[in-house]
């Protein structure tokens, strides 16, 4: 993984059907298909992630700099250095880029089994929560918080975007994100597999606290904003359970939620 050469003193251009590929790599698009990641955590989490596929580096010399004070000497892929004026033609125009982007493959879908072992702490489920924005912060609460994984159901939820992992701040490439047909056979898996459901809802009659959920593993629900839950995933809930908000406030932001109700399991 150690650099094969130097960074060229004089910086390749990327070719503008390349530069113009990435900026649609804002959506996942067919399979084999890249995006560009984007932001100093976002790049350096998915340069060190061994099951991140990497195609080009781009970066001014800071954020060489920075990107080597954080990794070392040892990278898996040579960076091209190029002028910061030049994001512009690949990336969002509100894309937050800190002078580096990373052109990748999607990570690959994990198993909703293989991404239960992943580690003891609780999953996360999202019930068409569709802003990316949104989800990278919850990512970020999760691995805070030692979520073993985040599944969402496919056609409802957003595509792997350099946004989500920018928000996400490099938890995109340590928290497993399981992307499933069906949500309710998901929670039916769940439960096989030894999870106990919790849906958070702000009309249930006991708050997470008062749940007594001990020493449970825990998978949380939670739905979208407004909409909250569809029918068929409460009722696929073991329980519903709210968090003790004030009165004058008739909810959270998803991601807020997400990360108060980790911070609660945790305390459990």
């Amino acid at each position: 993984m150690r650099r094969s050469s130097p960074p060229s003193p004089s910086p390749r251009r990327p070719s503008q059907p390349e530069a113009r590929g990435g900026a649609r790599g804002e959506s996942r698009g067919e399979a084999g298909g890249t995006l560009w990641l984007y932001g100093l955590h976002a790049v350096a989490a998915a340069l060190a992630n061994p099951a991140r596929r990497l195609k080009r580096l781009l970066a001014t010399e800071e954020a060489e700099e920075a990107l080597a004070a954080r990794l070392g000497e040892r990278w898996r892929i040579t960076p091209e250095r190029v002028e910061r004026g030049r994001f512009g033609t690949f990336l969002p125009e509100d894309a937050v880029h800190q002078g580096a982007a990373l052109l990748v493959e999607p990570l690959p879908n994990l198993t909703l089994d293989r991404a239960v072992e992943h580690g003891p702490g609780p999953v996360l489920v999202l019930d068409q929560v569709t802003d990316p924005r949104n989800i990278g912060a919850i990512l970020r609460s999760a691995a805070a918080f030692g979520a073993a994984a985040l599944v969402m159901q496919d056609r409802h939820a957003p595509p792997e975007t350099g946004a989500l992992a920018r928000a996400a701040s490099g938890a995109l490439e340590i928290v497993p994100v399981v992307r499933v047909v069906n949500l309710s056979r998901a929670l039916d898996e769940l439960k096989k597999a030894g999870l106990w459901v919790v849906g958070l809802d702000g009309a249930a009659p006991v708050t997470l606290a008062q749940s007594g959920l001990g020493g449970r593993r825990v998978a949380l629900v939670l739905g979208a904003e407004g909409d909250g839950m569809r029918r068929l995933t409460r009722e696929g809930c073991d329980e519903l359970c709210r968090l003790p908000i004030a009165p004058e406030m008739e909810s959270l932001n998803v991601s807020a939620a997400a990360a108060v109700a980790l911070y609660e399991l945790g305390r459990s």
